[in-house]
């Protein structure tokens, strides 16, 4: 009688383990892989700034990418110098060498991935 009681749930599991599996893999198929990543996901290693870059050189990188994404995304063709942000960007005027370096490369950098995809 203990065996029953014992055999009877280790076969249910086992009997039950092969469909199991094939749910799961039937569940990651319904998923294109292109679908929008989660919002855990690490950004692509071209949207991260050159280590060697300052804080402002930074923020010129990361509002570069901002902005081809914008142009490509409606369209427009790629020149960087004719966004505001590079025309008449928002940082004091010592500063403005090394945002303008790190907004081209990041605009430049995005604008050639982005047409990659």
């Amino acid at each position: 009688m203990k065996l029953i009681r014992i055999a009877l749930p280790v076969l249910a599991l086992a009997l039950a383990s092969p469909a199991l599996l094939l749910a799961q893999d039937g569940s990651a198929q319904d998923h294109p892989k292109d679908a929008a990543a989660p919002q855990h996901v690490e950004k692509a290693k071209w949207e991260t700034p050159p280590k060697e870059f300052d804080e402002v050189q930074r923020q010129g990188f990361h509002d570069g990418v901002e902005a081809a994404r914008d142009d490509f995304k409606n369209h427009h063709p790629q020149d960087a110098e004719k966004r505001d942000e590079f025309r008449k960007p928002s940082i004091a005027k010592k500063s403005r060498d090394g945002y303008l370096e790190g907004f081209r490369t990041g605009y430049d950098l995005a604008f050639y991935y982005l047409g990659k995809s």
